[in-house]
């Protein structure tokens, strides 16, 4: 059985929340390898990780986002999460209490931000939210807010 149909038999078979965290999470593990993106698209897991972020259940947030942040460097994985809504979404990963959570936003930022979106996200409230990040104890938060700061924000003080 080929990639493409085993990840179709188990998105068909999502049920049960347990299942549903079990499926999510391996294919946002699976949503690493640049190998897998046309599969990611051909069967709507992009929409389905940014559903996954308006659930009232943390897990399926955490990995939601985490694929979201596994894929969206490919920039026809990017074009989808912003053109389904998925930049509000993200923005709103950064206010979670789950570190992992934080971390995959911030990620995403720092890929998904670009000319045609940046007005979107550089908002001076995000804005605010990424600075506090860049002067947190948490190493990952603060190394990726400078990231994005610095990438995305030259006129930085």
């Amino acid at each position: 059985m080929g990639k493409l149909k085993k990840l179709r038999v188990c998105i068909v078979s999502l049920e049960p929340t347990e299942t549903k965290e079990s499926l999510v999470a391996n294919l946002a593990n699976f949503s690493y390898d640049p190998y897998n993106y046309s599969f990611l698209r051909q069967l709507n897991v992009l929409e389905l990780f940014l559903d996954c972020m308006t659930e009232p259940n943390e897990k399926l947030i955490e990995f939601g986002i985490g694929g979201i942040c596994n894929s969206c460097v490919d920039p026809a994985n990017a074009s989808i999460i912003t053109q389904c809504g998925g930049i509000p979404l993200i923005i709103e990963c950064l206010s979670s209490p789950v570190k992992n959570t934080v971390n995959y936003a911030l990620g995403a930022i720092y890929y998904l931000c670009n000319a045609s979106n940046k007005e979107e996200i550089m908002k001076p409230e995000v804005v605010d939210v990424i600075n506090k990040y860049a002067v947190a104890e948490s190493v990952s938060f603060s190394n990726l807010a400078k990231a994005i700061l610095d990438k995305h924000l030259s006129n930085r003080n």
